[in-house]
């Protein structure tokens, strides 16, 4: 085949390093949201929807044929990173957990995921980010050990 072709759908999830309550600020996390969306489209993966609550981030993206999941979620930290610092002079010691989840995502169930990280802040009302982490690992059969997921 001469040309490279993918659609690769993911739904990330990170979280402030030890999901410090960095973004109770509903505007600044909007703008979060947006830089996040931004930096994705800059790096050519096509942000689908973005969204989180005060200790934690959730994206659903359709990665580039030309980056792998580490090296996007990588960059994507790093420079968000900096953009938090500085924009918001009380966080200048922030920082974003040192892992991640990634999850694949089928076409069919993209509405779906949308619709899920629309709603995180409904959501985590009732349920918190590691009881939400713990399902999605479960629903995704991802083995995990609990002494290393929570940095």
């Amino acid at each position: 085949m001469a040309q490279s072709l993918s659609a690769i759908y993911l739904h990330l999830v990170f979280s402030t390093k030890d999901r410090r309550p960095c973004f109770n600020d509903g505007g600044f996390r909007h703008e979060l949201h947006s830089v996040l969306g931004g930096l994705a489209k800059s790096m050519e993966c096509m942000p689908l929807e973005v969204g989180g609550v005060e200790d934690h981030v959730h994206l659903l993206i359709r990665l580039s044929k030309a980056l792998s999941a580490s090296d996007f979620v990588k960059e994507l930290k790093r420079n968000s990173n900096a953009w938090v610092k500085r924009t918001a002079p009380d966080l200048q010691d922030f920082a974003w957990q040192g892992g991640y989840a990634a999850f694949s995502v089928s076409v069919s169930n993209i509405e779906a995921v949308r619709h899920y990280i629309q709603k995180q802040e409904e959501h985590h009302n009732k349920v918190g980010f590691k009881e939400e982490l713990r399902a999605l690992l479960k629903r995704h059969v991802v083995e995990w050990d609990e002494r290393y997921v929570w940095d």
